[in-house]
C-alpha cells in the first residue's frame, strides 16, 4: 500500500474514509445548491467519510507507520476539545487521547460521547432504550392534563405561538406576527386575523387557518416588521421602544395561533395544521394552575434554574425583551415540562443504581439519559421557532445567539417524549458503533492498541494533569477570536444540566455559571466599562490567553512533538492575535494546509461573505535563539513573505480555492517565514526610539499587497493598469465573493491596493460602511449630477472618468434603465467601446464577481447587467459559463 506516492495517498485517502472522488463531488453539491437543485443522493457515491471505520488491518498498518515514524505510539492532545471530533477520531486510530474544555456543558459532552462509548461500547443501548422509556413514559403521565386534545388519532407535532402587547390606545391584544405564513410551497398554509364578525368588533383575535386559493390575502404582510408594529384594532403605528418597554415590565403575554399536526387517516398518517381549539386552550390553562401549585416548592428544592442573566456580548437580546432569569425564556408549560423532567430524573437515580450493581454503568446511564434534556430544551423555549418552509421547529440555536423571537413553536408531548429517546440511542449507537471496539473490528485491549482517553475540565492554560513532554501531538480547534462566544450561549443548558447531571458528575457543576473570565475569545462585554478601549483590551485579552494555552501545549509536547492548530477566521485582526500568541508561546510554523470543512448550505450564495475553508497550521518547539545574533527586521525577510505568497497562491488556485479562501490560503505561509525568523523587528522604532517587535499583521499586509497584484493579473489576463479605485473594486469582489464585507479587511486590502483611506472610497459612493461592516453600493445607486466638473460616482453626463469602474457602473446603470443598446451608444459617444483600459476592467471584473444565481435570478444584480452588457456589445472579452447552464451540461456529461 505504501510503496509509491500515488499509492500512499490512496491508502492514506481511504483511511479517513474516503472511497471516491471529492473533489467531483463538492463541485456538483455546490452549484445544486447555487440553483437550488436536489441531487438524487448526497453527491459523492459513498457514504460520509466518517462513517467508514477503517478495517483492522489497516488500522494495524497505521501502527506500524507511526511507530516507525516516531519509535513509539503517538499519544494525541486536545485541550480545547469543545464537542470531542478530534479525540473521538483520535480513538477511532486506537490512539491514546487525552480530551479537555473549560466549559463544563462541553466537558460533560466530551465525557458523554468520547469516554463513556470508549468504555461501555454500544452495550448500553438496551439499557438507554429501556430507562429512557422509563422516564419519558413518567413525563407523558404527568403531562397528560396539560396536553389534552379532542381528537385519539391526532398527535400534536408543534405548538405555535405568537408574544403579545397590549395596543397602547385600545387595551386589546395585539398578537406580534411578522408573516403569517405556516406552510410555503404549492400547497401553501396561512393563518387569518380575525378581529371583527358579522360587522362586530371582537375583545380578542381570533384565528383560521386556511389553505390554496383560500389564501385571499398576503401572508407576508404581519403586524411587525423591524421591531415596530401595527395594531390590528386602530390600524396605527406601535413603536418599538413601546414593545421592549411592556416586555421588560412583565407585561408580554402570547398566544397560541396554530396547532401543527399528525393525523391516522385510513391507516395512513396525514400531516395538517389547524387553529388551536377550546380544548387546547383548556390543557394550557390546567398547565399553568399546575406550575403556579408546584412553583413554592421547585423554588425551594431548586427545581427550576433561580439564575439571573448576566450582561453580556450575546445575552442584550432576552434582556431587552423581559427575561432577566434564564427560566424566564420558557413559556409556562414549557417550564413545567422541563421540572418534571429534572424531579423524575432525580428520582430515577437510586432505581437505576438499584438495578445495575455496577455503579460506573448505572452512572453512565444517568448521565446520558440526563443529556436528554438538552434537546427537550433546545426544542421547547420561546427561542425555538416554526420554519414554515421545512414545516418543522427551529431550535433555539440554529444561530450563535439569543434572538429575541416574536413567535415560538414548541413539540407536543407526545412527539417531543419519543424524539427525545430516539435521538439519544440513535446519536449513542451511532457513535459508539464506530468506535473499533464497539465493532469488533479491534482489541483495543492488545498490547500494541490502546483505548485511554481522560477528559479534563479547566482551562487549557492550566493542563497540570498532563506530565510535562508526554504527549506526541496537540492538535486543537480553539476559539476563532469574537466568532462564538461559548460561556454566554452554554449557560442556558448550565442551569439545567448542574440539577440533574450535578448529581453524578459534580466537579464539573461547581460554579453558579460557566466561566468567562478564563474563557478565550474576544469578548468586548466584560470591557464595556472601558468604552472604547474595549475592543482593543478583548483583543489582548485573547491574545494572552491564546499564548497561554499555547505555551502550556508547549510544555506537555515531546521535543519532537507536532502542534497541529486549525483557525478559520477571515479578519485580519483575529490573524494577527493568533499569530502573536503563536511567536510568545515559542512555536515556528512549519507548513500550513487549506482544508474545506464549513458546511456548504449557503455559503455559494453571494450575498454571504463565508470562509468555507480552515486552515491547518503545522507547529514545532522552536529552538531558543541565538542572543549574540544580528536582529531580523521586516526588510530583511520582505522578500521571502512575498515568494511564500506567491507560492500559498499558486496552491489554492490550483486547488481551487476562491475568495476568502483563497487568501486566507496565503496567511499561514506568512506567519510561517516570519515564525522561522523570530524575533523580527519592525522598520519602526517605539515611544523610547528602541526597535520593537514586529505584529503579525505586518507581515500579512505585505501577503496581501502580493496576492492582490497577482489576483489582479490574474483576473485580467495580463498586467493591466487601472486606478487605485477600480483595483479596489476588482480585488474586493474577488476576494470576499459578497456585496457586504469586514470594515477592517476592506481597510487593509485598500491600503494594499493603492494607499486608499477609507473615507475617501465612501466619498466616492463606492459603499456605505455601518456597525463595522463595509456594503457595495449598486450602480443605481451611486448616481450623481454634473458635467466633468461634477462628483465621481455613476454620471451619464461626464465624458471622462478618473475611476475606469465609475465608467463601468454607469454603462450598467444605462443598461438597466434603457437596455444595452442604449448603453452601448453611451460608450460610443465616449471612445469608450475601444478603450483598452475599459475592455480590461470588464474583462477583470466579470472574472472576480460571483456569477451565481437562485431560483433563476442573479444574487448580485449588476452581475447579471455585466454579463448582458458584454455578450451583446463586447465579443473580445471571455465570460465565463453561465452556472446554470453549467450544471445542465455537466449533468449530461455525467448521465453519458
Amino acid at each position: 500500500e505504501l510503496a509509491t506516492n500515488d499509492a500512499y495517498r490512496t491508502w492514506f485517502l481511504r483511511l479517513c474514509g474516503i472511497l471516491g472522488d471529492p473533489v467531483l463531488g463538492r463541485k456538483l453539491i455546490d452549484e445544486a445548491n447555487a440553483t437550488g437543485r436536489k441531487l438524487k443522493d448526497n453527491g459523492y457515491g459513498y457514504k460520509q467519510a466518517y462513517k467508514n471505520s477503517p478495517p483492522p488491518e489497516q488500522v494495524a498498518l497505521l501502527h506500524e507507520v507511526l511507530q516507525h515514524t516516531w519509535g513509539r505510539l503517538p499519544s494525541v492532545s486536545d485541550p480545547t476539545a469543545g464537542g470531542g471530533s478530534i479525540p473521538y477520531e483520535a480513538l477511532r486510530y486506537g490512539l491514546p487521547t487525552h480530551a479537555n474544555d473549560l466549559n463544563p456543558v462541553a466537558a460533560s459532552v466530551l465525557r458523554a460521547g468520547v469516554e463513556l462509548p470508549a468504555r461501555f461500547g454500544t452495550d448500553l443501548v438496551d439499557d438507554l432504550q429501556h430507562w429512557g422509556g422509563v422516564l419519558t413514559g413518567r413525563l407523558k403521565n404527568r403531562l397528560e392534563s396539560s396536553f389534552k386534545r379532542d381528537n385519539p388519532n391526532e398527535s400534536v407535532i408543534a405548538y405555535i405561538w405568537a408574544t403579545t402587547v397590549a395596543c397602547p390606545r385600545t387595551g386589546k391584544t395585539v398578537p406580534l406576527v411578522g408573516d403569517w405564513t405556516l406552510r410555503r410551497g404549492d400547497k401553501p398554509v396561512a393563518v387569518r386575523l380575525v378581529t371583527n364578525r358579522g360587522g362586530v368588533e371582537l375583545d380578542e383575535p381570533e384565528f383560521e387557518v386556511v389553505e390554496g386559493t383560500a389564501i385571499d390575502f398576503d401572508p407576508k404582510k404581519g403586524l411587525i416588521s423591524r421591531g415596530k408594529a401595527v395594531s390590528p384594532w386602530d390600524h396605527l403605528a406601535i413603536d418599538g421602544d413601546y414593545i421592549k418597554a411592556e416586555a421588560q415590565a412583565g407585561r408580554m403575554g402570547e398566544v397560541l395561533y396554530a396547532v401543527a399536526v399528525r393525523t391516522m387517516v385510513n391507516g395512513k398518517k396525514i400531516r395538517g395544521l389547524r387553529a388551536p381549539t377550546e380544548t387546547d386552550l383548556a390543557a394550557l390553562a390546567a398547565a399553568e394552575e399546575t406550575l403556579v401549585g408546584l412553583l413554592p416548592q421547585w423554588e425551594a428544592d431548586g427545581t427550576l434554574p433561580s439564575e439571573r442573566v448576566p450582561v453580556g456580548n450575546k445575552t442584550k437580546e432576552p434582556l431587552n425583551y423581559g427575561m432577566p432569569r434564564w427560566r424566564d425564556m420558557f413559556s409556562p408549560r414549557q417550564l413545567l415540562m422541563h421540572g418534571f423532567f429534572v424531579e423524575e430524573h432525580r428520582r430515577l437515580i437510586d432505581e437505576v443504581r438499584e438495578a445495575i450493581p455496577d455503579r460506573n454503568r448505572a452512572d453512565a446511564i444517568l448521565a446520558l439519559l440526563a443529556l436528554m434534556q438538552g434537546k427537550a430544551l433546545n426544542y421547547n423555549a420561546r427561542l425555538s421557532s416554526w420554519d414554515a418552509g421545512r414545516n418543522k421547529i427551529r431550535s433555539v440555536f440554529d444561530r450563535h445567539d439569543f434572538q429575541f423571537k416574536t413567535t415560538y413553536a414548541d413539540f407536543g408531548i407526545e412527539y417531543l417524549a419519543g424524539f427525545l429517546v430516539d435521538q439519544l440511542v440513535d446519536a449513542y449507537e451511532g457513535i459508539a458503533g464506530l468506535l473499533p471496539d464497539s465493532s469488533g473490528q479491534l482489541d483495543l485491549a492488545s498490547p500494541q492498541r490502546t483505548s485511554e482517553i481522560r477528559v479534563t475540565q479547566g482551562t487549557a492554560g492550566d493542563l497540570r494533569e498532563v506530565a510535562d513532554g508526554s504527549q506526541t501531538l496537540v492538535c486543537l480547534d480553539p476559539p476563532y477570536f469574537d466568532n462564538v462566544m461559548y460561556a454566554e450561549l452554554a449557560d442556558f443548558f448550565y442551569v439545567w444540566e448542574k440539577r440533574t447531571l450535578g448529581a453524578l458528575w459534580p466537579e464539573f457543576f461547581v460554579d453558579e455559571l460557566t466561566n468567562k473570565k478564563d474563557e478565550a475569545v474576544a469578548n468586548r462585554a466584560r470591557f464595556a466599562e472601558a468604552g472604547r478601549r474595549a475592543k482593543e483590551l478583548a483583543d489582548n485579552d485573547y491574545e494572552s490567553k491564546m499564548a497561554a494555552i499555547f505555551a502550556e501545549s508547549r510544555r506537555i509536547l515531546t521535543d519532537d512533538g507536532v502542534m497541529t492548530v486549525m483557525f478559520t477566521h477571515k479578519r485580519a485582526d483575529a490573524w494577527d492575535g493568533l499569530g502573536a500568541a503563536l511567536l510568545r508561546a515559542g512555536f515556528t510554523i512549519e507548513a500550513s494546509w487549506p482544508v474545506r470543512t464549513e458546511t456548504e448550505q449557503g455559503l455559494n450564495i453571494a450575498r454571504k461573505n463565508s470562509a468555507a475553508s480552515t486552515i491547518f497550521l503545522v507547529c514545532r518547539k522552536r529552538a531558543p535563539a541565538d542572543s549574540a545574533g544580528t536582529k531580523v527586521y521586516l526588510d530583511d525577510i520582505d522578500a521571502d513573505i512575498r515568494d511564500a505568497a506567491r507560492e500559498a497562491l499558486s496552491r489554492g488556485t490550483a486547488s481551487g480555492l476562491t475568495g476568502v479562501d483563497l487568501l486566507l490560503s496565503t496567511y499561514g505561509p506568512a506567519l510561517s517565514v516570519l515564525s522561522q525568523q523570530w524575533p523580527v523587528y519592525s522598520s519602526e522604532a517605539d515611544d523610547s526610539g528602541q526597535a520593537k517587535l514586529l505584529r503579525p499583521e505586518e507581515a500579512l499586509d505585505i501577503a496581501r499587497a502580493e496576492v492582490t497584484h497577482l489576483q489582479k493579473v490574474r483576473l485580467v489576463g495580463k498586467d493591466a493598469e487601472f486606478d487605485p479605485v477600480t483595483d479596489f473594486t476588482l480585488i474586493a469582489w474577488e476576494t470576499f465573493q459578497a456585496r457586504g464585507f469586514p470594515f477592517d479587511d476592506a481597510r487593509r486590502l485598500a491600503l494594499a491596493v493603492g494607499g486608499l483611506d477609507m473615507k475617501d472610497l465612501e466619498r466616492e459612493r463606492l459603499f456605505t460602511a455601518k456597525s463595522g461592516t463595509v456594503v457595495f453600493l449598486e450602480p443605481g445607486e451611486r448616481v450623481r449630477r454634473g458635467g466633468d466638473d461634477g462628483p465621481s460616482g455613476v454620471n451619464r453626463d461626464r465624458t471622462t472618468f478618473p475611476a475606469v469602474i465609475d465608467a463601468v457602473h454607469t454603462a450598467l446603470y444605462i443598461a438597466d434603465l434603457d437596455g444595452t443598446a442604449a448603453a452601448k451608444r453611451w460608450l460610443d459617444e465616449r471612445n469608450l467601446t475601444g478603450n483598452q483600459r475599459f475592455v480590461d476592467c470588464l474583462q477583470g471584473l466579470v472574472n472576480a464577481m460571483p456569477r451565481s444565481k437562485n431560483k433563476g435570478q442573479w444574487n448580485i444584480a449588476e452581475a447579471g447587467l455585466l454579463d448582458r452588457l458584454i455578450t451583446a456589445h463586447f465579443p473580445q472579452v471571455e465570460t465565463p459559463p453561465d452556472p446554470e447552464k453549467l450544471i445542465e451540461t455537466e449533468e449530461l456529461t455525467l448521465d453519458v
